[in-house]
């Protein structure tokens, strides 16, 4: 078993948490970091499962006392990856998948330069409009925000280990396993 840190980044809407969800499906024994958040849930997320839903307070307090291997603010809100259970379960021999943002990707880079580093990139950017528009969560200020985030986070794709682009969930996801040295179950 590869109990390696694989760190997958790349633009808002681009299939990160599509491509992790079918990486799960096919590999249960990989474990995907759960973040903490002080974004709302979105409709059928749940607390624990998907991120860990903290308000500013609590959050600043996991800052304060050294409790995130990363964290950033996107679309004024603030993400982060709590240490504990990232290390604990790369000491077991269990693979570990962080979904995070560039400046997160950035901050692990710092502190863990032995992970993998993987940008996970759109086939073009109108797909990329396209799946952003079409989430239909948030509203047009937010989106254009995330797009103009997106542009910076292309441009940086050349700071990561290995591009996989996602135009395909299936195709993605075995491009991230070959990356990560694991075949399907």
């Amino acid at each position: 078993m590869n109990a390696r840190l694989t760190v997958l980044s790349g633009p808002s809407g681009v299939g990160k948490s599509t491509v992790v969800q079918n990486l799960r499906a096919t590999r249960p024994d990989v474990w995907l970091s759960v973040s903490a958040t002080t974004r709302r849930p979105r409709p059928g997320e749940t607390h624990g499962v998907e991120y860990f839903f903290v308000d500013h307070a609590e959050f600043a307090r996991m800052v304060e006392e050294g409790e995130l291997l990363e964290y950033a603010e996107f679309a004024g809100n603030f993400y982060g990856t709590p240490r504990r259970p990232v290390l604990e379960h790369l000491e077991q021999g269990t693979p570990v998948v962080l979904e995070i943002e560039l400046q997160g990707a950035r901050q692990v880079r710092a502190s863990m330069p032995d992970a993998l580093f993987v940008f996970l990139a759109p086939p073009s950017w109108d797909e990329l409009v396209r799946r952003l528009v079409g989430r239909g969560t948030e509203p047009a200020e937010v989106i254009r925000a995330r797009l103009a985030t997106a542009q910076v986070e292309l441009a940086a794709e050349s700071e990561f280990d290995a591009t996989v682009v996602n135009a395909s969930v299936e195709e993605a996801t075995g491009a991230l396993l070959a990356l990560m040295g694991l075949s399907p179950l």
